[in-house]
């Protein structure tokens, strides 16, 4: 079939979502109003969309009418959404990340867009059950909502041999290790983690913690390391392409994510999961769904560095709680989030729109 996707292209979920159905033989366009963040995939037709956004609007109707797909999937209900929506191409499908639902709908300059998209749908997908319960008060009708991953590559997300190359390069040897692979945004409080690491320290010294990401905090959290005097154990390592992750994780002991809120489980926890690193992550949005607190990792409260570092000491010192989290924790994203089951759930749905539209 012809997809022709709406989705930021600086964005790794976008690129894993494209790749898949480019793999599976399906003849892909790809839209997208933000430069791509490595190349363009192969065998995808891209056209990125620059400049003024309402000329845009005109510029991708007339580009979906010449493409003519058979699906046009907008991801991300704010501008993408709108795009896709005013096409008034159909089958139309929108999947909502998390803030585009959370919050944008109370905007006065960007709610108008979501809800219109919103409004135009024949499917939405989200992947946490409380989006869903929004988009219901949204006024979608149930049926028109459906769950659907991003999904984990549990092939390449899985448990190996550390990379001693890269444990010397980082200096990590004689060292255990804390990592965090969250963006340096508010939203994702990086601040309790290093408010924590004096704390985790006391209690065992020989650690050192590896900040993957960036962001417009990146110089606060340095300052703040500094002035806790942990700044030799904290090191912030900037991007990282996704393919090199898993060598980081491998090396890694416990994992950890001080976020506020998330939508549904964060890609980078869910990959934690995979590789069997245990996970000390904060009770928010539903997080409880996927860790049983103590079972297969531990959850915490939002901006409480004591429980946080708690939690992170327990783990550095009980190797064979480490490893039974990490063992069940796998398991469970193998059985419900793997990145090739979700995709071709994502996959019949489209199938289903089409028989639908044909009837």
């Amino acid at each position: 079939m012809k997809i022709c996707f709406i989705a930021g292209a600086d964005s790794i979920h976008s690129k894993k979502w494209v790749e898949f159905f480019v793999q599976r033989g399906h003849k892909v366009f790809w839209i997208s109003l933000i430069p791509p963040l490595q190349g363009v995939i192969k065998n995808v037709n891209f056209y990125e969309m620059r400049g003024n956004f309402w000329r845009n609007i005109f510029r991708v109707k007339k580009l979906i009418n010449e493409i003519s797909p058979d699906i046009v999937h907008a991801h991300y209900a704010g501008k993408n959404g709108f795009l896709g929506a005013y096409s008034n191409f159909h089958p139309f499908v929108l999947t909502v990340w998390g803030d585009d639902v959370l919050f944008l709908p109370h905007s006065k300059i960007k709610g108008p867009l979501v809800r219109f998209a919103i409004r135009k749908a024949d499917l939405i997908t989200c992947d946490a059950h409380h989006m869903k319960d929004v988009l219901i008060k949204l006024g979608v009708p149930q049926s028109l909502i459906r769950i659907v991953y991003f999904g984990i590559d549990t092939n390449k997300f899985s448990p190996g041999e550390k990379d001693i190359d890269l444990v010397n390069s980082l200096g990590l040897s004689e060292y255990n290790t804390v990592i965090s692979l969250r963006n340096f945004d508010p939203i994702y409080d990086l601040e309790t983690l290093i408010k924590a690491a004096p704390l985790i320290l006391k209690d065992v010294p020989n650690t050192k913690f590896i900040i993957i990401g960036h962001g417009p905090q990146e110089k606060m959290l340095k300052n703040l390391a500094t002035s806790l005097k942990v700044s030799s154990s904290v090191k912030f390592i900037g991007r990282v392409p996704n393919e090199e992750i898993p060598g980081y994780l491998r090396i890694s002991d416990v994992y950890v994510s001080t976020s506020l809120s998330d939508a549904g489980i964060a890609a980078s926890t869910a990959e934690a999961m995979a590789c069997e690193v245990p996970v000390v992550i904060t009770n928010s949005g539903e997080n409880d769904k996927w860790i049983n607190d103590g079972e297969n990792g531990f959850l915490v409260p939002v901006k409480n560095p004591q429980k946080l570092a708690e939690k992170v000491v327990y783990l550095l010192n009980h190797p064979e709680v480490r490893q039974t989290f990490g063992k069940r924790a796998r398991r469970l994203i193998v059985e419900n989030n793997s990145y090739y089951k979700e995709m071709s759930k994502m996959e019949k749905i489209y199938s289903e729109l089409l028989l639908r539209k044909s009837a």
